[in-house]
């Protein structure tokens, strides 16, 4: 089992409107800017387009395996990339939208619910892809009460983790719902409370906690807040307007890495979880089983009848509307050029038929 199962309680999927975006935290550590170069074009280190600082949204699990192989087969290097620092996220870190305004980071993985707040406070950014088509929050319950929509929640006891407070009551308002028509439960985040019957249901990850209960013998259902009014994207790959404008080429040069890297996760998952538990995240303690079970379940949000036809993290322009619409049941208004940017994808894409 992981060690680490707690991986709601972080910034990147709370509708958190008062984000703070001061102070360099843990990035810190880095030590260096988020990329380096010098007057004739070329890095210091000889590559092309030098180091970059990119921000992971959470502790180096699976959920990263196209950076994983991006970096071990060399993708980034032969992209022009001497060094690509990927930094391990989390609760206790500071968000990607903070290494992005503080210059800390040059790239970061984040979600539309915590990227807004922050493009709405000043910081100029703008996602530019999204790893995931659909986020993975769900209401997982046991396979002996299943609960498979939103009105089948009424009357009944739902966990719920602070953090995710506002995003449940979106779910619940996207369905004609309120937080009277269920008796909501202050929740941690190990699941237990559902196993011992304490609770219905519980708000969760499918690709976490249903395989941890199911590894544990209990049996579950779940029904994904993406199928029922919010289909928020995630692990969204977010920069700052300048990189945009001004690191076009280089910004194409590290998509066409990621892309390469998320095809191999796509046609080998167990490669991708062994990459997690034995290299990356092999301080996190990681179940390879689990972490196999998750990278398939993973490919599931990655992969679409869009992104088949359109290339990996990729967003339709009806995806982009949903998103903003999504973000608006959390009480979150935003116009969709303010916050996307899908033309460096669009032009790589055309540039490189190949990546598809």
């Amino acid at each position: 089992m992981t060690r680490v199962t707690d991986r709601r309680s972080f910034l990147r999927y709370s509708a958190l409107s008062g984000l703070a975006l001061g102070g360099a935290g843990l990035l810190a550590a880095c030590g260096k800017d988020s990329s380096s170069g010098n007057a004739n074009g070329s890095a210091a280190d000889g590559s092309k387009y030098g180091t970059v600082a990119i921000q992971l949204s959470w502790l180096k699990n699976i959920e990263f395996a196209g950076e994983y192989f991006a970096d071990s087969k060399g993708y980034y290097r032969d992209a022009g990339f001497g060094h690509v620092n990927l930094i391990a996220g989390g609760a206790a870190s500071t968000s990607v939208e903070a290494g992005l305004d503080t210059g800390k980071i040059w790239l970061g993985m984040s979600a539309p619910q915590t990227t807004a707040p922050a493009v709405l406070d000043g910081l100029p950014a703008k996602i530019i892809g999204t790893t995931y088509q659909r986020n993975p929050f769900c209401i997982v319950s046991s396979a002996a009460k299943p609960m498979m929509s939103p009105l089948e929640m009424k009357g009944r006891k739902i966990g719920v983790q602070d953090t995710n407070q506002l995003i449940f009551n979106a779910l619940l308002a996207a369905n004609g719902m309120s937080d009277k028509d269920v008796q909501v439960v202050p929740a941690q985040f190990d699941p237990t409370p559902l196993a011992n019957g304490e609770v219905d249901g519980w708000v969760s990850y499918v690709t976490n906690e249903p395989i941890t209960l199911a590894a544990k013998g209990f049996q579950t259902a779940h029904f994904l807040f993406a199928d029922f009014g919010l289909p928020l994207t995630a692990e969204t790959l977010t920069v700052r307007q300048q990189t945009i404008d001004n690191e076009r080429d280089k910004l194409k040069a590290f998509l066409a890495a990621e892309i390469k890297g998320w095809k191999d996760v796509v046609a080998n998952p167990a490669e991708g979880a062994r990459l997690a538990v034995e290299v990356y995240g092999k301080d996190q303690r990681l179940d390879l089983g689990e972490q196999t079970q998750e990278a398939k379940a993973q490919n599931d949000l990655v992969v679409s009848e869009d992104t088949k036809a359109n290339g990996l993290f990729t967003m339709t322009d009806k995806l982009v509307a949903a998103n903003i619409e999504a973000l608006s049941k959390a009480k979150i208004n935003i116009k969709a050029d303010q916050l996307f940017d899908m033309s460096v994808l669009r032009e790589l894409f055309a540039e490189r038929p190949d990546l598809k």
